[in-house]
């Protein structure tokens, strides 16, 4: 990690990388995708992490337009539909049944995350599903090939490229992770 205005920049083969604890899943699979599977895909996760910007692009807001006769209803209004997305979240998250959130790193270029008991092989390709938002019900799922195994259960893989839409949208989620912490360090503590 390198350090930018205070907050460690989080990096992932030298390229910034979107970090959290989520649901994932890792999937061997047999033979590699057909070009079909590949292409339906590819316009899953274009949308899903569309609809993580979209979700995204409405949260907090920072600063209040004095000048706007409508910011504060504005305001207020975006303040109950986050209410309404969390608690869709929460009503999902009961109702369909995720996977263990487990530490992870994620770019474009690949993933690393600590796997639970039995860890996958090194070598291996595979599907992993990453359930970036719980009012999301669709993983981002990705190609992988497992690059390394640690003993502590750390795992490290490669994606076969996943797109210039979706590369694209990944390198934007890792962005505005990346801006917010930033942000948060700039703002100054109320007593």
């Amino acid at each position: 990690m390198s350090s930018f205005e205070g907050v460690d920049t989080v990096v992932l083969f030298d390229e910034l990388a979107y970090e959290d604890v989520l649901p994932l899943v890792w999937q061997p699979l047999a033979q590699p995708p057909d070009l079909i599977a590949v292409a339906s895909l590819t316009d899953r996760n274009v949308k899903t992490l569309q609809v993580c910007a979209a979700i995204e692009e409405y949260g907090p807001v920072d600063k209040q337009d004095d000048k706007s006769p409508n910011a504060a209803d504005l305001q207020r209004l975006e303040i109950k539909l986050n209410l309404v997305m969390d608690l869709l979240g929460q009503l999902l998250a009961v109702s369909v049944p995720r996977p263990a959130p487990v530490s992870v790193r994620f770019n474009a270029l690949g993933a690393t995350w600590h796997a639970t008991q039995p860890y996958p092989q090194a070598g291996t390709q595979g599907l992993l599903e990453i359930y970036l938002r719980d009012c999301i019900t669709q993983p981002l799922t990705l190609i992988a090939n497992i690059t390394a195994v640690n003993d502590d259960g750390w795992v490290k893989a490669h994606f076969t490229p996943p797109g210039e839409a979706t590369a694209d949208l990944i390198e934007k989620l890792a962005f505005r992770r990346h801006r917010r912490q930033v942000a948060g360090v700039r703002q100054p503590r109320r007593p």
